[in-house]
């Protein structure tokens, strides 16, 4: 099928431009600029909520080659604002794949820009750091589409997780498990519920800003905060909950924006990334047993490093072995740990997944 493919272009906030054609899909998207290094998985980063606010630079050559599996996508959605890469494939090739990746994007109407120079583009972001940037089809529109730009938000001090969230609770699993979980939802992905329904765990999804009082009403086990996006800093309803449970002490993980609240929660400050860490790759020493882990991350805020060492009750139990940021930690007297990165992923290896069966342990142990 013939495709119309218009000039298009990135314009980031400094001014820079880079040029591309459209994919088909017309108009203009607006986000904070960020890079993925994944060779694979695709579909799994388009649909993170954790992406939400964000245009994605992918640094593989060729997406849409192997197309999209349904039931593998994070959420009921697309969630990135906007995609950027060098080479789309409208054929694939993947014999379970259930449609391409253009008609998935085209039926969620996501701005996707091809053909642009993608390694000049993320060595540029390494060098000038995170910024908002919009993509168009709407060459005739520039002007104001860079002053539309000038008015955007910054992504620190943006409170987003409100718009992933499940508006109502629900329940997954089987109800006659023996752990019932109670989920705060900043943006959970599927994953993350596969892994705890895997372990013998009922779930319950609670909207972001539910207060303790009545996550407790429903008499869990234990309690999880998840992933999400935005800066952590204004979720100061998340962070009562995790102060709440903290003095109940009972069981609590945290994995990404989930692990930065607990941080908050107990008065460590967390801070804006330069860049992220966006990829399948990232390397993390495991302090416990000195083993390393190849982790799938997704996080632009991190907690500080200094500050969580310095804390009476905080262990620092895993550390990014790339630039030495802070990757996991646990409380010392309370029945608390917390993860940056993504264990549920499976990004190739499982070296992570262990973490939920320590979640297990923490409350079958109790």
């Amino acid at each position: 099928m013939y495709r119309t493919r218009k000039k298009a272009f990135v314009l980031l906030a400094d001014g820079t431009k880079f040029f591309g054609k459209s994919i088909g899909i017309e108009g203009s998207a607006f986000g904070e600029i960020c890079f993925n290094t994944g060779m694979t998985g695709y579909q799994e980063i388009f649909t993170d909520p954790s992406y939400f606010g964000q245009i994605m630079v992918t640094t593989n050559a060729h997406i849409g080659n192997y197309g999209i599996v349904e039931n593998e996508a994070q959420s009921s959605g697309v969630t990135i604002s906007g995609l950027i890469c060098k080479n789309f494939s409208y054929p694939f090739s993947r014999p379970l794949a259930d449609d391409s990746l253009y008609h998935y994007l085209e039926r969620r109407n996501v701005v996707t820009i091809s053909d642009v120079d993608t390694r000049a583009l993320v060595n540029y972001i390494r060098k000038h750091g995170a910024m908002n940037a919009v993509i168009s089809t709407e060459i005739e529109k520039e002007d104001q589409l860079r002053e539309e730009l000038n008015q955007a938000p910054d992504m620190e001090g943006l409170e987003l997780a409100s718009k992933v969230s499940t508006t109502e609770p629900y329940t997954v699993g089987n109800p006659e498990a023996s752990i019932k979980i109670a989920a705060l939802d900043l943006g959970i992905k599927r994953n993350i519920l596969d892994h705890m329904i895997a372990r013998d765990m009922y779930v319950k999804v609670f909207p972001y800003n539910t207060p303790f009082e009545t996550l407790s009403e429903w008499n869990p086990d234990g309690y999880f905060i998840s992933n999400g996006p935005g800066d952590p800093q204004p979720l100061k309803e998340a962070q009562e909950v995790a102060k709440q449970i903290l003095i109940q002490n009972k069981p609590l993980f945290g994995i990404c924006l989930g692990h930065q609240v607990i941080a908050l929660a107990n008065g460590i400050p967390t801070f804006k990334m330069f860049n992220g860490h966006r990829g399948i790759n990232h390397p993390v020493k495991n302090l416990l047993t000195g083993k390393g882990e190849i982790t799938s991350q997704n996080h632009g805020f991190a907690v500080e490093f200094e500050a969580a060492k310095a804390h009476p009750d905080i262990e620092i139990t895993h550390v990014h072995l790339n630039d030495h940021t802070l990757a996991g930690m646990r409380m010392k007297t309370k029945k608390c740990f917390s993860v940056q990165y993504h264990p549920e992923a499976g990004p190739g290896p499982n070296d992570a997944t262990y973490l939920f069966d320590t979640f297990k342990s923490y409350i079958t142990n109790s």
